[in-house]
C-alpha cells in the first residue's frame, strides 16, 4: 500500500495561535469542549491553534472572558478593546492586576554622600515588561496591551515624571529607526492612558498593528491624514489611512533612558 505523504508547513505559529492553544491546555478542555464554551466548533478551534485562520473579534472577547486577568488583555487588544476602555468599565480590574504584578524590591540611596534631601523624596516603581518595540521595519513583540505583559523588573522614578502611575510601565526599544533620539536598546516609559490622537500630535508614541507588533514612533497629523514618522531619515513613515484602520495607538512615550556607549 502506498503511503501518502504530508506536507509540513515551515511557518511559525503565530502567537495569537500558541495563546490560544496555551489557555486551552491550561483549562484542560479538548478543543470540542473549548468551543462548545465559544460556541464554535472544534475545527475552528483547530484552525486557530494551527494559525491558519484568526478568530474574529467577538470571539476574541469571549476568549479573554475565559481567560481571566492577566492574560484577557492580550485577546481584548486583538479583538481592538482600549484598556482604558476596559480600566472605566471594570475598575477592580486594573488594581487586582497591579497587585499579582507586585514584586519585592529595595531603593538604594547612591551619589548623594551624607546630604540630605530639602524634603522627602517621592518615588514611582514602574514595572520594566519583558516586551520590546521595535523600530520601522522590524517586527515588535506582538502585544496590544501593554497590561498583559510579563514583568522583567522594577525601575523608580519620580513622581512628577508619571502623571498617571497605575498606567505606566517600561519597554525596552529594538533598532535605529529613532535614533538618535532613541537608540537600539533604550527604555522608555509608556502612559497607556494617553491614546487619543487628537492630543498625540508630535508625541511620541508606541503603536501596534497585527503583522507588525509593537512600533515606537512620532505620531504626527497633516490636517486629516495621520503619519508615525522616524527620526531618523533612513526609514519609511506609516500613512495611518484607511488601509492602515488597524494601527492602534497603545500609549504615549514619557521618557527614556539608555546606557552611555
Amino acid at each position: 500500500m502506498r503511503k501518502r505523504r504530508v506536507r509540513l508547513s515551515s511557518a511559525p505559529r503565530p502567537q495569537w495561535a500558541a495563546k490560544i492553544l496555551e489557555l486551552r491546555e491550561e483549562l484542560r478542555l479538548s478543543q470540542t469542549a473549548f468551543g462548545h464554551k465559544l460556541r464554535c466548533s472544534a475545527m475552528a478551534v483547530s484552525r486557530w491553534e494551527r494559525g491558519t485562520q484568526e478568530p474574529p473579534s467577538h470571539t476574541y472577547i469571549e476568549i479573554g472572558n475565559l481567560a481571566g486577568d492577566p492574560l484577557c488583555w492580550y485577546f481584548w487588544g486583538r479583538a481592538g478593546l482600549r484598556s482604558e476602555d476596559v480600566m472605566r468599565v471594570l475598575p477592580g480590574l486594573q488594581r487586582r492586576l497591579r497587585q499579582s504584578h507586585t514584586r519585592d524590591f529595595e531603593i538604594v540611596s547612591a551619589g548623594s554622600g551624607n546630604r540630605k534631601l530639602k524634603e522627602k523624596l517621592r518615588l514611582v516603581a514602574i514595572p520594566l515588561l519583558e516586551i520590546v518595540a521595535a523600530s520601522h521595519g522590524e517586527k515588535g513583540d506582538d502585544t496590544p496591551s501593554l497590561q498583559d505583559a510579563v514583568i522583567d523588573s522594577m525601575i523608580a522614578a519620580p513622581i512628577e515624571w508619571c502623571p498617571n502611575p497605575s498606567c505606566t510601565s517600561c519597554l525596552r526599544v529594538r533598532g535605529h529607526s529613532m535614533a538618535p533620539t532613541i537608540c537600539d536598546s533604550y527604555i522608555v516609559a509608556v502612559d497607556s492612558s494617553q491614546t487619543n490622537r487628537a492630543n498625540l500630535d508630535g508625541k511620541i508614541v508606541i503603536a501596534w498593528e497585527k503583522d507588525k507588533g509593537l512600533t515606537v514612533s512620532r505620531f504626527k497629523r497633516y490636517g486629516q491624514t495621520e503619519t508615525l514618522q522616524p527620526e531618523n531619515p533612513q526609514y519609511e513613515s506609516v500613512t495611518l489611512g484607511h488601509k492602515n484602520e488597524k494601527w492602534k495607538i497603545v500609549g504615549r512615550v514619557l521618557w527614556w533612558v539608555g546606557k552611555a556607549p
